[in-house]
């Protein structure tokens, strides 16, 4: 018989948006069981503690390692994670048993100046610390200059008013869950007005496991697995399942030029992906159809599509 549960630790990192993120799952957990008490651990990883990070030395894991094996280790209970930092190959002692509804999962370009992309001038700074935006960015907009940025959300909003660059580009979802995104065109940021343009998801397709957030269980942790059956939004967790597949099948992850997204509508799954090469400034792209129940198959078809484009 298993044991009943009084108790559940939250394992998060500690930034502001993990911490935001880490609410919302408590928030769902209350839902359907508010009688338990939940605690929040927070943890620090390899990607906080290193002021400077190789991007082509591969990001995936410097977010979530260090929360995973505290889960392993029992540690904590529920390792909490934005999806898209997670390798597209995770522990065996350890499964992803739930994930809230998908955030809007876009990409927000913030501005100094009104008029978004198309008004920034060549040769204009934009940051990014994401090598599949360096991409889409050199692929849209070749003559603009590009460099990294990283730190926390508010640490790279405080970045662009601070040097002589002209725009960033960040996840719509942080912006959201922090409360910075009132409306599609501008936020308010240390007492300055910055501009925002949701970027056309034609160009700017998003990393796999944008927007959703993931709680992961050790895998014989039977005594929470009913809790978080409860919690999880299983259209989510079923798009999220494709994406990782075809990261998982193409070899991506963070530090690869990759975007896929799965969407399902009116019972079908559309899973649509692109593939940056170096040299090249446009991807291999493709786009597959089927039952949404069926998305490890859909990945498999998507890379065949995009490979038999490629030969």
């Amino acid at each position: 018989m298993t044991a009943e549960c009084s108790e559940i630790i939250l394992g998060t990192r500690g930034s502001e948006l993990a911490r935001a993120q880490a609410r919302l799952v408590e928030k769902a957990i209350q839902a359907v069981r508010p009688e338990l008490r939940i605690e929040t651990k927070i943890i620090t990883t390899k990607g906080d503690e290193t002021r400077i990070v190789d991007l082509h030395a591969g990001r995936k894991g410097l977010f979530t390692a260090e929360i995973e094996r505290a889960l392993l280790s029992g540690q904590v209970d529920v390792a909490v994670h934005s999806a898209k930092d997670l390798p597209s190959d995770t522990n065996p002692g350890a499964e992803i048993a739930a994930v809230l509804p998908r955030a809007p999962m876009d990409d927000v370009l913030v501005s100094k100046h009104p008029g978004g992309l198309a008004a920034l001038q060549d040769s204009a700074t934009i940051a990014t610390g994401s090598v599949r935006r360096k991409h889409q960015l050199s692929w849209k907009r070749p003559n603009l200059n590009i460099v990294d940025l990283r730190g926390n959300v508010p640490t790279r909003l405080r970045k662009l008013a601070e040097n002589d660059w002209e725009a960033i580009v960040l996840a719509q979802a942080g912006l959201k869950r922090l409360g910075l995104l009132f409306d599609q065109n501008a936020i308010n940021f240390g007492g300055r007005q910055l501009f925002t343009e949701i970027l056309p998801r034609e160009v700017f397709l998003s990393a796999g496991g944008q927007g959703i957030i993931a709680m992961e269980i050790r895998v014989d942790d039977e005594r929470l697995r009913p809790i978080f059956d409860l919690v999880n939004d299983r259209q989510t967790l079923l798009c999220l399942r494709a994406e990782r597949e075809f990261l998982r099948l193409l070899q991506g992850d963070c530090n690869s030029p990759v975007a896929v997204l799965a969407r399902i509508d009116t019972g079908k799954m559309k899973l649509r992906a692109q593939v940056f090469e170096n040299g090249s400034a446009a991807p291999r792209e493709g786009e597959v159809e089927g039952e949404f129940e069926d998305g490890e198959r859909l990945a498999a078809r998507l890379l065949r599509q995009i490979d038999g484009e490629h030969e």
